[in-house]
């Protein structure tokens, strides 16, 4: 069974910037606007509950896709955990606000990305954000989106960051202000403890509009093109499938992963690509190219302290009702941003420190009490692509990081872990250590070399497979086919330093802008 159903603007993927654009392009009621989502209601008591995030992992929330083999990691395929629920990733992140450096701005606008620098993308931020606290010239108090500091402050981090300070990182009370560089607590998309994810921030106040539609539990199929136009979205679900008709814009916020594979299903990406799929090629286009993400290396030693291993019990829950206490942990409550080179102002590595145990890439419950420190990769050389493995738009796409395959990354990531074990051999932390239970024989580059490709796994950033310049333009459009453009990570030209969530958000504000400035006056 078929039918057919026309608005103006129909945006597929109910992740961050999804949300954003629901949100904002329905404030006119005259704008017809659909959401379509794979995954459905965003009910589970594990995306509210912060502490819980790991439980939602492989289960029907999770896109639970994973790499093709890493030549960098020993050939180990790499769990890719995304959001399939309203919300997307946003649902089942660790809800750090970070926006990144302003020099990965400014580096957009220098590649050819005009408009984009960190002086015209900062009011987007600002516009987006509810902080409890800030300096006003970066931060926005009356947004959507909730940011606070930590309700749990678990003492394991006061130790983790008091040997950070001893190894010499300047104390910074906010990430996302003058400067990025230091140590200390992260903010987090939280309202009195409990996640603000983008549904909870932009669609569910919108749920109720007239001139809203969102379609949960649909599968997009294919775009449906009229010469070198966009005009609709073929969807499935439960056996029956539907067009949506855009009489304006098709939106795609399916992210770096879903966003190239909708595209290529639809003709829109490399020729050699598509071409073995029998899939005839509208647009020959580098789609699903230059993926970037930011490689994670966890390490973790037993303590007799008290970590979040165990945390339930009915003081915790009473505590958690009163939106504080160890449920509120995001579980990486507190880092560093740092330079293995001694830049002063642009950091290449991240430090994320918890009270808990974090091994097998989150897969496995925490079994004993333990503290964590991850090093991240911020601007990683290494890139990868996501291709088609099958024209069924049920398949999972093929993915390939290709992490740490430059000399350059492994370096940098080996220099890292170096500074994190001065860190864990400072005396307040030494002191806590029953035992090691993850982390490198030695500081030798073949011990760290050996560890890192049995352990790192993914720090969930992945961008650029839709990239400003190579596949959409500066006002986020798809080359060579009208009516269509891209709004999410996929679009960023390089990956931002830190986590990536605020900046989707921003650049979902920020596109948001560009549309509604070109509605027709009778519309707006």
């Amino acid at each position: 069974m078929k039918t057919r159903q026309e608005f103006d603007y129909v945006i597929v993927g109910a992740g961050s910037a999804g949300c954003v654009l629901a949100a904002r392009l329905s404030q006119d009621p005259k704008i017809r606007v659909a959401l379509v989502e794979a995954g459905g209601p965003d009910d589970a008591p594990e995306i509210s509950m912060p502490v819980a995030f790991p439980q939602l992992f492989k289960t029907k929330y999770d896109w639970d896709f994973a790499s093709e083999p890493e030549p960098g990691l020993g050939n180990r395929r790499i769990y890719l955990p995304r959001g399939k629920t309203l919300g997307g990733s946003s649902a089942m992140n660790a809800m750090i606000y970070i926006r990144g450096n302003s020099a990965d701005f400014d580096g957009w606008a220098d590649e050819g990305a005009p408009g984009w620098s960190y002086r015209e993308i900062l009011p987007s931020f600002i516009r987006s954000e509810c902080n409890e606290r800030g300096d006003p010239r970066y931060h926005g108090h009356s947004g959507p989106l909730a940011v606070q500091d930590s309700r749990s402050m678990h003492p394991l981090v006061d130790q983790l960051l008091e040997a950070g300070a001893n190894s010499g990182y300047r104390s910074n009370d906010d990430f996302n202000g003058a400067s990025q560089m230091g140590i200390g607590r992260f903010q987090l998309t939280q309202r009195n403890g409990v996640r603000c994810s983008g549904a909870s921030a932009y669609l569910h106040p919108a749920r109720e509009r007239a001139n809203l539609e969102v379609f949960t539990d649909n599968l997009v199929l294919r775009l449906l093109l009229q010469g070198d136009r966009a005009i609709g979205v073929s969807i499935h679900r439960d056996g029956q499938e539907k067009t949506l008709f855009s009489t304006r814009e098709i939106i795609l916020a399916a992210g770096a992963y879903g966003s190239p594979q909708i595209l290529m299903l639809s003709g829109i990406g490399p020729a050699h690509e598509l071409s073995p799929f029998g899939i005839p090629v509208i647009v020959d286009l580098p789609v699903g190219t230059n993926l970037q993400d930011h490689p994670l290396l966890p390490m973790s030693y037993l303590t007799d302290e008290r970590s979040l291993f165990g945390a339930g019990s009915s003081e915790d829950m009473a505590l958690y009702k009163d939106g504080r206490g160890p449920l509120t942990s995001n579980i990486a409550e507190g880092g560093v941003f740092l330079s293995t080179c001694g830049d002063e102002s642009v950091p290449d590595c991240q430090f994320e420190m918890a009270p808990a145990m974090y091994f097998n890439e989150g897969l496995s419950a925490p079994s004993d009490h333990a503290f964590t420190m991850t090093t991240t990769l911020l601007k990683p050389t290494s890139r990868g692509k996501v291709t088609l493995r099958s024209a069924r738009p049920d398949a999972k796409p093929r993915i390939y990081h290709n992490y740490l395959t430059t000399v350059q990354d492994r370096e940098t990531i080996i220099d890292s872990v170096r500074m994190a074990m001065d860190i864990f051999r400072q005396p307040v932390l030494s002191k806590l250590q029953r035992q090691p239970f993850s982390v490198p024989a030695s500081d030798a580059k073949a011990d760290i070399v050996s560890f890192m490709e049995q352990q790192m796994g993914t720090n969930y950033h992945p961008t650029c497979t839709c990239a400003i310049g190579r596949v959409v333009d500066s006002d986020l459009r798809v080359f060579g086919i009208e009516g269509l453009r891209v709004v999410d990570a996929s679009v960023m030209p390089s990956v931002v330093r830190g986590n990536t969530n605020a900046a989707v958000i921003a650049i979902a504000e920020k596109a948001a802008d560009i549309l509604l400035a070109n509605e027709p006056t009778e519309v707006r």
